[in-house]
């Protein structure tokens, strides 16, 4: 089983950066390397949208065309964490940032539902402000 904590949101000015970090445990090293690792959030008063997502094998990203241009996904497997740098903040970004993971997911496509997700953490709320 795997568990996955977010943490690094805050309170940002718009136009301003922040960097979100998503440690998994009981996943390591070679296993948590076979995860597909994504990013979601959800506004106050939305659905839960897809942000961005890595393969496990780091050789394809993929982003939400709101993100895309401004936001960064990373993983680094020896530390078992996924990241989201997140540049040029904007209001509509102001969320709830989910991290989620899946075993081995899709090397060729987004993995852009949230059923196509397994384990969750618990969020980081975002907050940008004007």
């Amino acid at each position: 089983q795997v568990q996955l904590v977010e943490s690094g949101g805050g309170l940002v000015q718009a136009g301003g950066s922040l960097r979100l970090s998503c440690a998994a445990s009981g996943a390591s090293g070679r296993i948590f390397s076979s995860y597909t690792m994504g990013w979601f959030r959800r506004a106050p008063g939305k659905e839960r949208e897809f942000v961005a997502d890595i393969s496990w094998s780091g050789g394809r990203t993929y982003y939400a065309a709101s993100v895309k241009g401004r936001f960064t996904i990373s993983r680094d497997n020896a530390k078992s964490t996924v990241y989201l740098q997140m540049n040029s903040l904007k209001l509509e970004d102001m969320a709830v940032y989910y991290c989620a993971a899946v075993r081995f997911g899709s090397l060729d496509q987004a993995l852009a539902s949230t059923s196509d997700y397994t384990y969750w953490g618990q969020g980081t709320q975002v907050t940008v402000s004007s």
